[in-house]
C-alpha cells in the first residue's frame, strides 16, 4: 500500500472511530506547521495500526483506553471513549477497561478516568 493508499485508509478509520466533526476539526485547524504530524497519524496511526486485521476495533479501543489512562491524557481518553462506543463497547465493558486499569495505572488515574468516562457516557444516554 503506498501513502496515498495508506491516507486514504486512514481517513476513512479515523472518520469511523472518532466521528467526522472531530476530523473535520482537526483537518480545519492544520497549518505548515502542524501538517506533517496530521499526515502522519492518518496514515501510520489510522491507516497502518488500526487498519491492521490482528485485533478488532473494540480491543483497540480497550488498549487505547488503557494507555491514555496510564499516561493521564483526559482529553485525548474523552475523544477515545466516544470513539469506544462507536466500536460497540458498552457501558459496562468501559466500566470494566478502567476497573482493570486501575490495577496497572493506579487508583488515582482510574479515579479521574472514571470521572471522564461518567460525564462521557451521559452524553451517550
Amino acid at each position: 500500500m503506498d501513502d496515498v493508499q495508506r491516507a486514504a485508509q486512514g481517513t476513512t478509520v479515523r472518520r469511523e472511530v472518532l466521528g467526522d466533526a472531530h476530523v473535520d476539526r482537526a483537518v480545519a485547524g492544520t497549518t505548515p506547521f502542524t501538517g506533517d504530524f496530521q499526515d502522519f497519524i492518518t496514515r501510520y496511526a489510522w491507516g497502518e495500526i488500526w487498519s491492521r486485521p490482528g485485533l478488532s476495533r473494540a480491543e483497540r479501543s480497550m488498549i487505547t483506553l488503557t494507555a491514555l489512562i496510564a499516561l493521564r491524557q483526559e482529553e485525548e481518553l474523552a475523544l477515545h471513549l466516544r470513539g469506544a462506543l462507536r466500536n460497540g463497547l458498552s457501558h459496562d465493558q468501559i466500566s470494566e477497561v478502567l476497573l482493570h486499569a486501575a490495577v496497572y495505572a493506579g487508583v488515582p488515574a482510574a479515579n479521574r478516568a472514571f470521572a471522564i468516562a461518567q460525564r462521557v457516557l451521559a452524553e451517550d444516554q
